[in-house]
């Protein structure tokens, strides 16, 4: 990248943008003094030879321009997809940390459509508000996109958390997607249902990232993000008996005709993790050369906004050990019955080497909040007798990992680390809970026993939690099950949880204060294709620093 170059006459430039630069714009990652900055040219607008433009202002019609930049053809490469990510951290004005940027591309002097970006606070900047959106789980063949469409409106969010499944390796399979809508189909190029390797991944990208609501939101805020395991596979992990990725439900675990090749699943996950880092902007580095996934990309990273916030986006499938009670669906991955390895100290969600990065830095963090980026449940969900666990109801989260969860519950508590947060994705569904140390002592008097809030953003469009378990049951257990998940029932079971929705689709957003935090969410028709749907504010919920617990509050006006 060339810096200082003359100021560019953008005069009679054609702004017919998708023309060239087919999935338009998008930043991500940011920093006091840069951002990572995204685009993708159309395969057949490329020119050999061809440079690509940047500009940076700090108006939207770029009368005061900040950086001038020149990207050499060679970085609009086939290799990559044809994306081109621009990593402007150090190049943006340490006086204008926390400011908002507006920027564009230019190629063949046709105009990118403008992004809107913002830059971190500094140090010595004394916050007192920050607010972030937060999505997760937004399958594209299972609805529409008009929460984002909300989301890309509202000026007042500062940042954008995505907490993974930003797209689904799936394209019509019975166990996630019924295909109501006959223009959000996909037809992979591989042919199947489910994505068999990296041209697979790139169609779904490319794909959804086609959607103008995606667009919009993208364009208009920056994102943060980490994947879950819809990125690669449904509820995979690490093998580490055959060092490959595990993949329960995948076809190359699954068809005789593949045999379960520990290669086949290795290069999956590879190609996975290569899609990521080309579609979804990030301040990561794929090595291509690297022939192990654990090598290849590094996703889990800290940011500071000032002094006020210290976010831990964590990263918890490239690691994680199999699942404790077997590769099974209901009885083993989900609700098992009799399993006796729960509490196995060997279970491990994300490897040694993060949690020890992730627990050194929540302990030694001096900001305001402490926030973890977290894709599956962190608290306990489960059928209880008088406080006592009888099954969890989900042991592909946090449940199938009791002793590390101990862990890190123990570092918090004796390190006394003061107002720490999570915010999780991954169930569809609708929570605000109460992060306890021991979840057997519903005292509202033990203080101490209060760690922290934890507040779960719904699917943008993904099957709701029941219609996702219901089908891989038979009728009774459906009903058993969707009287487990009714919002009385949850709640009984387990107190600390202070809000549960599990039918609706939307996001939330997360607002911190220099006296509280409130999570406020939204419900979005997925059904209607219209992005001026209308929104409803479902729940609206606050942790002070002065109280242990979260408390309710009117969703009147919001």
């Amino acid at each position: 990248m060339s810096l200082g170059i003359a100021p560019i006459d953008t005069t009679g430039m054609s702004a017919n943008a998708a023309s060239v630069f087919d999935l338009s714009v998008a930043s991500a990652d940011p920093t006091p003094t840069g951002v990572m900055l995204w685009t993708h040219i159309a395969p057949h607008a490329v020119t050999s030879g061809e440079d690509l433009y940047l500009q940076v202002a700090r108006d939207a019609q770029f009368q005061s321009l900040v950086l001038q930049a020149r990207i050499p053809s060679t970085e609009i490469q086939p290799d990559h997809d044809h994306t081109v990510k621009v990593d402007l951290d150090g190049q943006l004005p340490s006086s204008a940390a926390g400011s908002v940027f507006f920027y564009r591309f230019i190629y063949k002097r046709v105009l990118s459509r403008v992004g809107r970006c913002k830059t971190t606070p500094g140090s010595a900047t004394g916050i007192k508000r920050l607010k972030l959106g937060l999505l997760t789980c937004q399958d594209y063949t299972n609805g529409y996109y008009g929460a984002l469409a909300h989301l890309a409106r509202d000026t007042s969010i500062d940042f954008v958390l995505h907490l993974g499944d930003f797209i689904y390796e799936t394209a019509g399979d019975p166990r996630f997607q019924s295909l109501p809508f006959a223009d959000r189909t996909m037809v992979l190029p591989s042919g199947g249902l489910v994505s068999l390797g990296l041209e697979d991944y790139r169609f779904i990208y490319r794909t959804i990232r086609s959607d103008k609501n995606l667009q919009a939101a993208m364009e208009q805020h920056t994102f943060i993000c980490i994947p879950d395991d819809h990125e690669t596979a449904n509820d995979c992990y690490w093998d580490y008996a055959r060092d490959t990725l595990g993949a329960p439900d995948h076809p190359f675990t699954k068809d005789a005709q593949y045999g379960n090749d520990p290669r086949l699943l290795k290069q999956l996950k590879l190609d996975s993790q290569r899609a990521w880092s080309e579609y979804v902007p990030a301040r990561v580095q794929f090595n291509a050369r690297a022939a192990h996934p654990h090598d290849a990309l590094t996703i889990y990273r800290r940011f500071a906004f000032g002094s006020f916030l210290d976010l831990f986006m964590i990263e918890n499938r490239s690691y994680r050990s199999p699942h404790a009670c077997g590769e099974g669906d209901v009885l083993q991955r989900y609700v098992p019955l009799g399993c006796t390895n729960l509490n196995n100290p060997e279970q491990s969600m994300l490897g040694t080497r993060q949690r020890d990065w992730l627990i050194s830095g929540l302990t030694s963090s001096k900001a305001t909040w402490k926030l973890m980026g977290n894709q599956t449940f962190f608290g306990r969900l489960a059928l209880t007798f008088m406080g006592q666990q009888l099954a969890p109801l989900n042991v592909d989260a946090w449940d199938g990992f009791n002793a590390e969860r101990r862990q890190l519950t123990d570092a918090i508590r004796e390190a006394k680390v003061s107002n720490f947060l999570i915010a999780t994705g991954d169930l569809h569904t609708y929570i605000s809970s109460d992060i306890k140390a021991d979840y057997g002592n519903s005292s509202p008097f033990a203080f101490s026993n209060y760690l922290g809030t934890e507040f779960m953003t719904p699917a943008v469009t993904s099957s709701n939690l029941g219609e996702m378990l219901a089908a891989k049951m038979d009728a009774n257990q459906r009903d058993l099950l969707l009287k487990g998940l009714a919002t009385p029932a949850v709640k009984i079971n387990n107190p600390h949880i202070r809000f549960f929705n599990s039918t609706s689709q939307g996001y939330s957003t997360l607002e911190m204060t220099g006296s509280y935090t409130e999570w406020v969410a939204y419900s979005v028709d997925k059904s209607s294709p219209d992005p001026q749907v209308s929104r409803k504010c479902i729940a609206r919920q606050r942790k002070y620093m002065s109280l242990p617990w979260l408390t309710s509050q009117s969703t009147d006006g919001f």
